[in-house]
């Protein structure tokens, strides 16, 4: 299942970012009065999780920096349910897939026979283990063929997440030590100007470097060791394993079947960035 999972991911994915990268997610979070982007993007990943701490989000979400959740949870819900905010993602989510996909893939059988696939493998997987996977497992399931795609698509998003978690913990990389492996494996240097962490303070940064280094991942150019690049290696192949329990769910004839009506909706998204 592993190399399902991989192509699994690749197909997926790109439906699900419009969630991050479109404007109608954002401007239906910012019109229940979410005022940044960010307030918006953790009250409603964290709303499947019901009302929980910013120590919670924290450990689910894993990747961000110390005190980033704190400062966006619970204050994003004091006025706003997390019902409300789990609703207006799905809204602006679905209508970000249609004015990309337009009305006639939005609306053929491959699409709604794709989102059928995907809601039975998203349904399937065990929930043990993966908090935002069962999360989302709480949620009703969309009625429109869209809506159901981009929510089951989500689904499965957020399972592989909970494992990649798992496979990070397994090999003692932290949130902020896989992004500078992402970067690395991306061939950005110097890694600590990578988007998700440059903002951090310098001090925190050359800890993060520092104990890699120390570790042996990290020669001192900054870059990959070849026991980094293989720790990194290891980490996705462990998810991609940990990834494929959903697609049991689903017959050789039914994957092929999901793959094939996936393949141009895909296209579609990866042609305007999923914006």
């Amino acid at each position: 299942m592993t190399s399902i999972a991989r192509r699994m991911f690749e197909l997926l994915e790109p439906i699900c970012l419009v969630t991050y990268l479109a404007d109608e997610c954002n401007e239906e979070l910012a019109a229940l009065g979410h005022r940044t982007y960010w307030d918006g993007y953790f009250a409603s990943r964290a709303a499947p999780l019901g009302w929980v701490s910013a120590q919670v989000v924290h450990a689910a979400f894993y990747n961000f920096a110390d005190g980033e959740a704190a400062r966006h949870i619970p204050s994003a819900w004091e006025t706003i349910s997390p019902q409300a905010s789990v609703a207006a993602r799905e809204r602006g989510s679905a209508a970000s897939l249609r004015r990309i996909l337009g009305e006639e893939l939005a609306s053929s059988e491959g699409l709604a026979r794709a989102a059928d696939l995907t809601t039975k493998a998203a349904t399937s997987a065990p929930t043990e283990g993966r908090a935002m996977y069962a999360g989302m497992r709480t949620l009703p399931i969309p009625i429109d063929p869209v809506a159901r795609l981009w929510h089951s698509a989500t689904m499965l998003r957020e399972h592989r997440g909970d494992g990649h978690i798992a496979a990070l913990v397994g090999a003692r990389i932290g949130g902020t030590e896989s992004h500078v492996l992402s970067a690395l494996e991306m061939g950005i240097y110097p890694a600590e100007s990578f988007g998700r962490i440059h903002h951090l303070p310098k001090t925190r940064l050359a800890e993060v470097m520092g104990g890699l280094r120390e570790r042996g991942l990290v020669g001192a150019d900054g870059k990959f060791t070849d026991a980094g690049r293989d720790t990194k290696h290891r980490i996705e192949a462990l998810t991609d394993e940990l990834a494929g329990a959903p697609y049991e769910a689903l017959s050789p004839a039914e994957l092929d079947e999901l793959m094939t009506e996936l393949e141009p909706i895909t296209a579609r998204l990866v042609a305007v960035g999923s914006q």
